[in-house]
């Protein structure tokens, strides 16, 4: 890996500004000082800035809170994104939504620059659960359906879920799957209209209650296990 995108991946710095710190002599490998940007590091070498070992990070996984408003994306030029919400260190390391909510859908979005990872926990392959909470403008009936299968748009037939009434109009809905605005179809199959709707969990991570609208965390190394967890053993077959 070249030096400076080493500096990068290890340090708060751009990698204009990795670049300019290694021709400066502030970057060592294995105790002697480097002022080639493009030099290689060799792997377990010790890479010390300014004096301070660094360790370079290639994966990042952060949950988010995603308030309403905000649009699932990396760039749109026609609302806020949730990109937006983040501080430029992590943003520079290329992180990605792992899926999508919709503009008004709020809760638990895990973003990350793992391609591998997130590939698979969105392949209907993998089976990732991804639960809801939801409120609903009518009485929520009819649930045996919701659970079993309903028509939605192109005649598609939704594959079993679980549903639990939690109130007279709320409810929560566990799916294994992520047709596009699934649920808010699914409810009007049934005669009822979606009213509000928060994602609470994904891949067995729940959404951190300490989590305010709009904030985030790195996932634990617990969680990191369980969303990764697809993509290791997909990679000692």
């Amino acid at each position: 890996m070249r030096l400076d995108k080493y500096i990068s991946g290890a340090a708060d710095l751009s990698r204009k500004e990795a670049g300019t710190a290694v021709r400066r002599g502030r970057v060592a490998v294995g105790g002697v000082k480097i002022s080639d940007p493009a030099a290689q590091v060799p792997d377990g070498a010790s890479v010390t800035l300014d004096g301070t070992e660094v360790s370079y990070r290639e994966f990042c996984y952060v949950m988010l809170n995603k308030p309403e408003g905000y649009v699932s994306s990396t760039d749109d030029p026609g609302a806020p994104t949730v990109m937006e919400l983040l501080p430029p260190e992590l943003v520079r390391m290329g992180l990605f939504p792992c899926g999508r909510l919709d503009r008004y859908t709020t809760g638990l979005m895990i973003l990350t620059n793992d391609g591998g990872a997130s590939h698979r926990a969105l392949s209907p392959k993998s089976h990732v659960e991804k639960a809801y909470a939801f409120t609903c403008r009518d009485p929520l009936e009819r649930v045996d359906e919701l659970e079993s299968g309903v028509h939605i748009a192109g005649g598609y037939l939704t594959k079993p879920c679980k549903v639990e009434k939690t109130g007279d109009r709320e409810g929560r809905i566990t799916l294994r799957e992520g047709k596009y605005h699934q649920i808010k179809q699914m409810l009007e199959a049934v005669g009822n209209k979606i009213v509000t709707l928060e994602r609470i969990s994904f891949a067995g991570i729940p959404l951190d209650p300490a989590l305010a609208r709009g904030e985030w965390r790195e996932l634990t190394a617990e969680e990191e296990i369980l969303f990764t967890g697809a993509k290791k053993k997909e990679d000692k077959k």
